[in-house]
């Protein structure tokens, strides 16, 4: 099913005018991520701030929108709508972020192993590096509806 197919399920059953919605997938394992946020394992996200800065984009905000999740084959899984945003030092993301979060064993150090990683992979693309006080933005969402497929 497409995003905009999926949208037009939700929105018809819904009654839901004049919203909008982005389509996107996870950066890195889009399928196993897209399934957890499915689920309703996976009810947060981080990403770093730093490339907000560098491409001159919005942070995310808690303004009604919604996203539609894709997996690695622009099939729409599911729909979340953004509960929370926050920034924090990557050294201060929380235990409660990290289980929310839904991966791997859903600590807080499998959370910091992972996501040095990442980050440090994603800043190395554009010429910048990783550091454990750089800021992370965080955001919490809710689950608002899945395919059923």
């Amino acid at each position: 099913m497409t995003d905009t197919e999926l949208w037009a399920e939700f929105s018809e059953k819904f009654g839901i005018k004049n919203a909008s919605y982005e389509a996107w997938a996870f950066g890195c394992d889009a399928d196993e991520l897209a399934e957890l946020v499915k689920n309703g394992i996976k009810t947060a996200t981080s990403s770093a701030f730093l490339l907000y800065e560098l491409e001159n984009e919005l942070l995310p905000t808690v303004d009604g929108k919604y996203d539609i999740i894709l997996d690695s084959n622009e099939n729409a899984v599911c729909i979340i709508k953004t509960s929370k945003v926050y920034v924090v030092p990557f050294c201060e993301v929380s235990e409660e972020h990290a289980y929310r979060e839904g991966e791997g064993d859903r600590t807080l150090s499998y959370w910091r192993r992972v996501h040095e990683q990442f980050f440090t992979e994603e800043l190395e693309a554009v010429g910048l590096c990783f550091d454990e006080n750089m800021k992370v933005v965080c955001e919490e969402f809710e689950l608002v509806y899945k395919n059923r497929q």
